[in-house]
């Protein structure tokens, strides 16, 4: 016997409906935040290299001669200089992986309160729930141990690595490994610091339960 349509007037068809948007969009979300993490890790990697390209050229043109770049007191200051501008302009990708994290994890928690909206549904009508995260406060956007956050992290060690390296040549500080490293430590701390205050550790709000009482089914 066919189950009689619900008082307001959806049906386990509605929501099938809504499961294939949910879907769909889940899996757009996941696609936009690899390419966005591709994109910056690109163009982080680029500028990264422009003292490389930068010495290079000019050890092929002669400005620069190759032997004096095997001592640190005779690279000229102008390299260290430029090592200083791409750790610098480095942090711009730096910046915009954490708000890229911001932005898909954003979505991806809009996409789990509304997967709610019907979750609830088809286990009653169907027998069959979504083996999907429907807790609206999930992911958060503060995981360091989770892809994006080991991208930025490591591109934080990278850029404080540079910037450390750059002001050490230009000040003529004879090189330290424990100075260097302690330097590289600081800087990177700076940029955690960023990560941590950006994706709103400190002011994140607890969100309410859901109405629905749907276990969750983070996987």
């Amino acid at each position: 016997m066919r189950k009689p349509p619900p008082a307001d007037g959806l049906g386990p068809a509605q929501f099938l409906q809504l499961a294939t948007a949910d879907f769909t969009g889940i899996y757009a979300v996941h696609l936009a935040a690899k390419e966005e993490r591709l994109k910056m890790t690109r163009l982080a990697m680029s500028l990264l290299s422009g003292p490389f390209l930068a010495a290079i050229a000019l050890t092929s043109a002669k400005v620069v001669d190759p032997e004096s770049l095997t001592a640190w007191q005779s690279v000229p200051w102008y390299l260290f200089a430029l090592v200083v501008a791409f750790g610098v302009l480095a942090v711009l990708p730096f910046l915009r992986l954490i708000e890229a994290v911001n932005a898909h994890a954003r979505t991806a928690r809009a996409i789990n309160n509304f997967r709610l909206l019907y979750a609830t549904r088809l286990a009653a009508d169907l027998g069959w729930s979504p083996n999907l995260p429907v807790d609206p406060r999930f992911p958060e956007t503060y995981a360091p141990l989770a892809w994006p956050g080991v991208n930025v992290m490591v591109l934080s060690l990278v850029n404080s690595a540079y910037l450390t390296v750059g002001v050490t040549g230009l000040a003529r500080q004879e090189p330290n490994a424990l100075l260097l490293l302690f330097g590289v430590l600081m800087v990177a701390l700076v940029h955690y610091s960023v990560y941590y205050v950006r994706c709103n550790v400190s002011r994140r709000r607890r969100l309410p339960r859901s109405p629905y009482e749907f276990p969750n089914l983070e996987t």
